[in-house]
């Protein structure tokens, strides 16, 4: 592949000192047709229709996918090879030898696959987010990948929406600290690095709202309630250095995300001064036709391209009518140059014109080994979350058990959604798994005939039963109306638990669901999403003690469908609900309103209590800071691992806050009868938050800060927050 002799390819130019001068360089030779060429994106390149286009500067950019919901339907995967030919007629064939940029869906781990982003976020633990995505991006750079859609961060306390499966919870610290890890793991420190991917954080913005949890559907939202709750990922995100950001298919209050210049340009691009890619979602330009706010393409693309959509994803509505809306004077073409430059700047950055994706430069070999299992198997048991245990567990090391339910032998089941390139056959089962540790102490049974799986449970001394929800009910397109387990699973359940023996339930899912019935049937519970393909040895040692489970709830399990949306984004009412009181003022007259299973719930094998926390001063100014500390006490019989969580509450402010919100977290290792001081460094800026004008502030007043191990069982201390501007200077 030989470059052109330009100064945009000169070996001795700086790749970050020097990034601007190489863009305008080259723009100053480009067509207008050609730097339209840079915002068109194609789904899988065909060299046989597609050369003439690429000779010609057509196209930016390829993703390789199966189609517009490729996270439900598996491709034959990247071949490296097309890769390189066609970057040979982009690069040597063409007259500016612009490469290609490559993207695909890497989500959660790409030959080695990982648990489900939620089921990453059940670990509170970003150092292993940022080396799942590390591995993820090493493994994908060996196909010729060079740029993932990923991380997604959308905030949602609707569970019914099947991408949840791809979020990091419903709290924004957690999902924003989560989100810049993994573009630290993805992009790496220089991401020219031929093992690194560009990121893209998405979708930008309020698609977890959709109406209904149906997904594409419409968002009613305020601004105040994007930026105190929403846009808070997304700025950690941006703040983290990530290269691309992804529209959403929604509106926003009416206006589409691919036509929403106040969002795209005003606040994304100049507020925060993103000078990275916007690129559209799969046909999101096109769908603003659909959405009735264009009456075609052509209309369509002059809406994005002046929102601030920067890459049109497949719709072709740029490469048909950017050009021509130029010069009709319609569009002005320092838009479609700053789209360009954008672009430019990126494929600069990943060090495309530096050969960095070529086949000698890229690495090799991309089969799961034995450390990206060890990984793996690292982020399958953080994902594991005890929420019930009434003694059976960890197993007892001499009793028999029997292994039943429709995931005992599976492989592919347990990948979970937005799998491309895992394989099913990677996959250790549970029933290998537990057949290694446990011996001829193991019966294993498939559970398709429920007369024999009683039969057998009479007779095991524990009965260890997979119940939950099969991938392809989870991540997009896939929501559901009742969050209650697949058809026919509880019944089961419930004639497992009238003999009367010990029984565990291990839960399958991309979702919170409503497990209250399995709640009150099994003796322990424990919440594992889709675990990937160290899911086997991951409950084995769980199950056995081997390696207790550590993770913690990172959205709120729902008492019923009809509850949602029950979540931490909670604000106060004129009647606030209280729980001790609940039966006088719920607000249903047939059921409860607390959630059973809160934010941040999670057991372990020991039992942990809480002193009150304690300040370190009574007051903090807002460019000060205090430490909350609070001692913690492993009060059972076995070592233990805790995640203590800190979170607040501002009783009086211009807009409504949470009645709790998560504002850090601590893990801290207890041996048996021992006590820690756990301490947090908390800022006066922690509390800014945006007010009705949408302007970031920060008031005078009392703080209320809580300690505990989940949203629902806290003990709190006042703080006085002092010598404060109303309007915030700093950066929220």
């Amino acid at each position: 592949m030989d470059a052109p002799a330009a100064p945009w390819f000169d070996p001795a130019l700086d790749p970050v000192r020097d990034l601007e001068s190489r863009v305008a360089a080259l723009m100053a030779e480009m067509t207008l047709e050609e730097k339209v060429g840079q915002t068109h994106q194609v789904a899988n390149i065909d060299l046989a229709a597609d050369t003439d286009t690429l000779r010609a500067g057509g196209i930016g950019s390829s993703l390789y996918a199966s189609g517009a919901t490729a996270g439900n339907i598996r491709d034959e995967g990247v071949l490296a090879g097309v890769i390189d030919e066609i970057q040979e007629q982009a690069v040597g064939g063409s007259r500016l030898g612009i490469p290609v940029l490559f993207g695909r869906d890497v989500i959660h781990g790409h030959r080695t696959v990982v648990p489900i982003p939620l089921g990453l976020a059940a670990s509170f633990d970003p150092d292993l987010v940022r080396d799942c995505a590390e591995a993820a991006a090493r493994e994908a750079a060996v196909d010729g990948i060079a740029w993932t859609f990923a991380p997604m961060m959308d905030i949602s306390e609707e569970p019914r929406w099947g991408r949840v499966a791809e979020s990091f919870g419903e709290a924004p610290v957690l999902a924003g600290r989560m989100a810049a890890a993994a573009v630290a793991g993805f992009q790496g420190d220089d991401p020219s690095s031929p093992d690194r991917l560009g990121a893209c954080a998405k979708h930008f913005v309020g698609y977890g709202l959709s109406a209904g949890g149906r997904d594409y559907d419409t968002v009613s939202v305020g601004e105040n309630t994007l930026r105190n709750l929403h846009l808070r990922p997304f700025r950690d995100a941006v703040d983290a250095g990530v290269l691309s950001v992804m529209a959403s298919f929604n509106d926003v209050d009416g206006t589409p995300m691919h036509a929403h210049r106040r969002l795209l340009r005003d606040v994304l691009k100049d507020e925060w001064g993103f000078d990275g890619v916007v690129v559209a979602d799969w046909n999101g330009i096109g769908q603003i036709v659909s959405q009735g706010v264009a009456t075609d393409n052509r209309e369509a693309a002059r809406l994005a391209i002046v929102a601030g959509v920067d890459l049109d994803m497949v719709s072709g509505a740029y490469r048909d009518h950017l050009a021509d809306l130029v010069r009709s004077g319609e569009v002005a073409e320092e838009l479609v140059d700053d789209a360009c430059r954008r672009v430019l700047r990126m494929k600069f950055r990943l060090g495309l014109f530096d050969g960095s994706a070529t086949p000698e430069r890229r690495p090799t070999g991309n089969e799961p080994t034995p450390e990206s299992r060890t990984l793996a198997r690292r982020a399958a048991h953080a994902a594991h979350v005890l929420v019930r245990n009434e003694g059976v567990l960890p197993l007892d090391s001499d009793g028999t058990v029997l292994l039943t339910g429709a995931f005992v032998e599976e492989g592919d089941a347990l990948l979970g959604t937005w799998v491309l390139d895992g394989r099913g056959d990677d996959v250790v089962t549970p029933a290998a798994a537990l057949s290694e540790a446990l011996g001829d102490r193991l019966t294993v049974d498939q559970g398709r005939f429920a007369d024999e799986t009683l039969k057998l449970t009479r007779t095991a001394d524990t009965t260890v039963v997979l119940l939950g929800e099969h991938p392809g009910r989870s991540g997009e397109a896939n929501s559901v109306v009742d969050l209650g387990l697949p058809p026919g699973q509880l019944d089961g359940l419930r004639a497992l638990a009238g003999l009367g023996k010990p029984l565990v339930a291990v839960v399958y899912t991309g979702r919170p669901l409503d497990l209250t019935a399995v709640l009150d049937l099994a003796d322990a519970v424990l919440v594992v999403w889709h675990p990937g393909v160290e899911a086997g040895p991951a409950l084995a040692e769980v199950l056995t003690g081997a390696n207790p489970p550590v993770g913690r709830l990172p959205m709120t399990f729902p008492l019923s469908t009809g509850h949602i949306p029950t979540s931490t984004h909670q604000r106060p009412t004129g009647r606030l609900i209280r729980a001790d009181v609940d039966h006088q003022e719920g607000r249903y007259v047939d059921a409860l309103t607390h959630p059973r299973l809160p934010f941040g719930h999670g057991l372990t094998y020991s039992s942990v209590s809480y002193d009150a926390p304690m300040l370190s001063a009574p007051g903090v100014a807002a460019d000060g800071s205090v430490t909350v500390s609070v001692r913690v006490t492993n009060t059972g019989h076995r070592d233990c691992g805790e995640v203590v969580q800190l979170y607040f509450r501002d009783p009086v402010a211009r807009v409504t806050r949470p009645l709790v919100e998560l504002l850090d977290w601590r893990r801290v290792e207890l041996g048996a009868g021992a006590s820690e001081d756990v301490t947090f460094e908390v800022s006066g800026a922690a509390f800014v938050y945006f007010g009705p004008d949408h302007v970031a502030r920060l008031d005078a007043g009392e703080i209320v800060l809580m300690t505990g191990p989940d949203a629902a069982h806290l003990q709190s201390v006042s703080l006085s927050v002092t010598g404060t501007d109303p309007t915030w200077a700093g950066t929220p």
